[in-house]
């Protein structure tokens, strides 16, 4: 789960969560660039990178990152997502067209459609020279570490064994499976017996975390170091892809994020309720269309939410470490 140099000859990059089942059913790597970008040393680095190149400030620092890490890195074959997540993410495609060996896409549909995402992900098959039923043999084999992550994020809210920051760190690696299934499927089976030899943590506050994951390296570690308990990360949860799904169309019509705001909120509204969550942080990105979704979270959720807009990749700046520490003494006297 750390950033390394040069990116690996025989790795497809990829801009956001795709049916990874395809291309692991052509015998391909495949890393999340964003994990490789924010997690690389001097992350702010490649984001300079990308307004040096003649990238505008006004766009987001994720797509300025990705841009800068993917043109530092030696990243040779990319596969982006064109529908369903970030609208840049076709500008980005178009100024690194020419230097890619090779260019995929994937691309989620407007609506929530069953036709719709089937012909994709055939269409995706297709580019990679596999049959439907070899990427839904993958899919079988991936679902017992699917099952694992779901016990994990059990642990987390409610057996109180694994802390909020560990709960992220595991979902929203399976985005990629850290680029090698089984090795990350070893390693989270060690963490999880580890886990349910340590005693509960503390109680706390219950916090939920929403939003694309924060790029700040910190959010999370400060949150708990105040005697928070997260217990619900949304979209690295999403990342997991942890339903009782058994093939790829029904799988990827579960993962809420591609699909707009309603979704997202029949999701939080059913996990806020099911993990007796006290608060919400909602997670913006500086120059995202998302952030507007924060319109509705207030609307249709009964509960505290404290937004937080992050940019740039580092540690929370002194504001956001203050709201947070308010935030959290504020619900602490709610719960008292």
């Amino acid at each position: 789960m750390t950033g390394i140099l040069p990116f690996p000859s025989d790795a497809y990059g990829i801009t956001s969560s795709i049916p990874i089942e395809v291309p692991l059913a052509a015998g391909r790597r495949v890393l999340d660039l964003n994990n490789r970008f924010v997690l690389a040393a001097g992350a702010l680095e490649y984001v300079r990178k990308a307004e040096t190149a003649g990238y505008p400030r006004t766009c987001c620092a994720w797509i300025r990152g990705l841009y800068g890490f993917i043109r530092t890195a030696g990243v040779r074959r990319v596969i982006f997502v064109t529908g369903g997540d970030c609208s840049n993410t076709h500008a980005m495609m178009e100024t690194l067209g020419e230097e890619l060996d090779e260019l995929q896409t994937f691309a989620y549909p407007p609506a929530r459609d069953r036709t719709g995402l089937s012909n994709e992900i055939d269409r995706f098959c297709g580019a990679f020279g596999v049959s439907r039923g070899a990427a839904e043999e993958v899919g079988m084999r991936l679902a017992p570490i699917r099952a694992s992550l779901a016990e994990l994020d059990r642990m987390t809210w409610e057996d109180g064994l694994v802390t909020g920051e560990e709960n992220f760190q595991w979902l929203v690696s399976s985005s990629d499976f850290d680029g090698d299934p089984a090795l990350f499927a070893m390693r989270l089976e060690t963490f999880l017996n580890q886990a349910k030899r340590r005693s509960p943590l503390p109680a706390g506050p219950r916090l939920g975390v929403l939003g694309v994951p924060p790029i700040q390296s910190d959010l999370l570690a400060f949150a708990e170091k105040l005697g928070a308990r997260i217990v619900f990360n949304e979209i690295p949860r999403q990342f997991a892809l942890m339903g009782p799904a058994t093939d790829l169309a029904t799988r990827y019509l579960e993962f809420t994020y591609p699909y707009g705001a309603q979704p997202r909120m029949e999701d939080i509204a059913a996990e806020t309720a099911r993990r007796r969550i006290d608060g919400l942080i909602h997670y913006t990105q500086a120059f995202c269309h998302r952030q507007i979704h924060d319109i509705l979270l207030r609307r249709k959720l009964g509960i505290p939410i404290l937004t937080i807009e992050g940019d740039a990749p580092g540690p929370c700046d002194a504001r956001t470490r203050l709201r947070v520490e308010s935030f959290i003494e504020i619900l602490q006297e709610r719960r008292s």
